[in-house]
């Protein structure tokens, strides 16, 4: 009989050994419902890690973007510029408002937002912002794309919510937009479970998403209600979680960057397999390692995928992209390349590998061998 192995998976939540101690905190203190002394605390952490004057936070990163779109004063039938290839809850949050999502094609360097082709799309709409993702750990280029967007005099959200520890140019991700919002879901390089963060040097904007995300409660004695708002604050027991992994998160950046060069080191022998670059100026944290099979290979993304899961190990395509979603197939793209854009090719070629801070050298090496078989 063969015994089946442990299952590898592509990022689980990796515990700092503090979470007990702070969760018993907050529940010996009774602040256990949204809001509490770790909320506080946590919110003036973050702000401080990243480099921005505050931060609220939120039950979601999802939560984060609509709030940070209505701030900006999105409304029904604006054109927001969206990072094409990305978890779709970037688009989503935009359809919320009724607005309209346009997206834009990536970049070769970064697989993030293409300047040249947004500086495209601005020939062709006004929009009302730009979201730009971080995507899996990397940085977009914020030279390019904030002087683009300054020029336009329109606002930039930056989605970090992958890229929380990474940095461009000696700034961390999370303080480039004029809103940043990160996640702290389960399988981010930290989790508090659930979660996020809405950051901003404008202190306006940070009292506006407290006020939206605790129902738009006026400051009266009794219950006031002047315009429309959400049930989104995080609780004090999250915030607590948060506080604990936000202790070791350079430390995970670390562990993931040596897991990605482990894996480089070991496929440089594979003339198929290429990886995410690293963006001149970046400092990735490697989320996840992605590799890149040459399209004239044969062997698919699919094969590799449906293979590893057989060995119980978890691996996964990247993002398909907006443009190829059924739920967006409406929406505009723009791209320098209709035939071949760059993040059907990405898409079509990419694979992403079991990346987390507490994977063994062990498990790293099955996942290797596994991966070689199917060449």
């Amino acid at each position: 009989m063969t015994v089946k192995k442990n299952k590898i998976y592509l990022s689980p939540p990796h515990m700092s050994g503090e979470e007990l101690k702070l969760i018993e905190d907050a529940i010996n203190s009774n602040w256990i419902a949204p809001l509490g002394p770790h909320v506080d605390a946590f919110e003036k952490e973050i702000a401080a890690y990243i480099g921005v004057e505050d931060a609220a936070a939120l039950s979601s990163g999802t939560a984060a973007l609509h709030l940070s779109l209505k701030i900006l004063g999105v409304k029904e039938n604006d054109i927001v510029f969206c990072s094409d290839l990305t978890f779709v809850a970037s688009a989503n949050a935009i359809s919320y408002l009724g607005a309209i999502p346009v997206f834009i094609d990536s970049d070769e360097k970064s697989w993030n937002m293409c300047p040249k082709a947004l500086e495209k799309a601005f020939g062709k709409y006004s929009p009302k912002a730009v979201i730009v993702i971080d995507i899996y750990g990397q940085s977009a280029d914020y030279h390019e794309i904030v002087e683009i967007c300054d020029k336009y005099e329109v606002s930039i959200i930056e989605d970090a919510a992958e890229s929380l520890g990474a940095s461009f140019d000696k700034k961390k991700c999370g303080s480039f937009g004029e809103i940043s919002i990160l996640s702290f879901n389960g399988n981010k390089i930290i989790t508090s479970s659930g979660g996020g963060m809405l950051l901003s040097n404008k202190q306006s904007y940070v009292d506006k998403a407290r006020k939206l995300a605790s129902q738009a409660r006026e400051d009266f004695i009794h219950y006031e209600h002047k315009e429309l708002g959400y049930n989104y604050r995080m609780s004090n027991i999250i915030a607590a979680i948060g506080r604990a992994q936000l202790k070791v998160l350079d430390k995970y950046v670390q562990i993931r960057r040596n897991i990605f060069k482990r894996y480089k080191q070991s496929f440089n022998q594979i003339e198929a397999i290429d990886f995410m670059p690293e963006i001149e100026l970046g400092n990735s944290s490697r989320w996840l390692t992605i590799l890149t099979v040459q399209e004239s290979v044969k062997t698919s993304i699919n094969s590799i995928i449906n293979y590893l899961s057989d060995k119980n190990i978890e691996a996964r395509p990247v993002w398909k992209p907006m443009h190829l979603q059924p739920l967006y197939l409406k929406n505009d793209f723009i791209t320098l390349n209709k035939k071949n854009p760059i993040s059907d090719k990405l898409y079509y070629k990419g694979l992403c590998l079991p990346s987390g801070s507490n994977l063994s050298k062990i498990d790293q090496e099955r996942v290797v061998q596994a991966v070689k078989d199917c060449f």
